[in-house]
C-alpha cells in the first residue's frame, strides 16, 4: 500500500505551496475555475514542470528515484495524451497485435467498451472519445501505485463516462492506488464521493480549500 505526499509543493504559476497526503487507496477529487492551477499540480506531481517543493510515493522521495520509475509509479493522464505509434498496440506493454494481448489488457479494454481488436487499429481511425479511453487503458496496463486524472471523462457519452468511473474506482479498490482526479463537474465530484468517500478539494485562488 503506497501513499502519496505533496510537501509544499508549488509549481511554476498560481498555486501557494501545496501539502497534501492520499493514503493508500483513497480518492480525492480536484476541482476550480479554468486556469486557476489544476493541471499545473499534476504536471508538478508527474515531475514534468519545474516547481518547488517535494513529494514522495510510499515515504520514498521523487528525488531519490529516476524519472522513469517515478512515471511509471505515479500515472498522468493528461487532458489531451500523446500518441507516438501508428497502431494502438504500440502503445501498450507486450501487446503487439490482438492474439498477443495479455489478458489484463484483454480485461482493460472490455472494462472500457473495447473488442480485443482495437488493439489492430491505426490511431488515426479513434475518436476524441476513443483516444481519451485508450489512454486510460494504456496507463493502468503499467501498473502505477498512484493516478492523477486531468478530466479522463470531459469528452464522454454517459455510457462511457460510467465505464472510466466503474474501471478508476475498481483499480483504486485492487491496487490500492493512490488517486487524485481533477473534474470540472459538480455532479461527478458528488456521485464519486458518495460511492467512495471521497475527499473534495477546491482551488480558491491560491489555495485548495476544502469543497463545501
Amino acid at each position: 500500500m503506497t501513499r502519496l505526499s505533496l510537501q509544499a509543493l508549488q509549481p511554476r504559476y498560481g498555486l501557494a505551496p501545496v501539502d497534501l497526503d492520499i493514503p493508500a487507496g483513497a480518492l480525492v477529487l480536484l476541482s476550480g475555475p479554468s486556469g486557476s492551477g489544476k493541471s499545473l499540480l499534476l504536471r508538478a506531481i508527474a515531475d514534468l514542470d519545474p516547481h518547488q517543493g517535494q513529494v514522495l510515493l510510499g515515504g520514498q522521495a521523487r528525488s531519490a528515484m529516476a524519472p522513469a520509475d517515478w512515471r511509471r509509479r505515479v500515472g498522468l493522464l493528461l487532458a489531451d495524451s500523446g500518441w507516438w505509434a501508428e497502431t494502438v498496440g504500440a502503445h501498450f506493454p507486450d501487446a503487439g497485435g490482438a492474439g498477443a494481448a495479455s489478458t489484463s489488457i484483454a480485461n482493460l479494454l472490455d472494462g472500457l467498451g473495447f473488442a480485443s481488436d482495437v488493439i489492430d487499429w491505426p490511431v488515426a481511425r479513434l475518436s476524441t472519445g476513443e483516444r481519451q479511453r485508450l489512454a486510460l487503458a494504456r496507463l493502468l496496463a503499467n501498473q502505477p501505485e498512484a493516478l492523477l486524472l486531468d478530466e479522463p471523462t470531459a469528452n464522454l457519452d454517459p455510457g462511457n463516462r460510467e465505464r472510466v468511473e466503474r474501471l478508476v474506482l475498481d483499480y483504486r479498490q485492487a491496487r490500492q492506488a493512490a488517486v487524485l482526479w481533477v473534474s470540472h463537474d459538480p455532479e461527478q465530484r458528488a456521485r464519486l464521493a458518495a460511492h467512495s468517500g471521497a475527499r473534495r478539494l477546491l482551488i480558491d485562488t491560491p489555495r485548495l480549500v476544502e469543497e463545501s
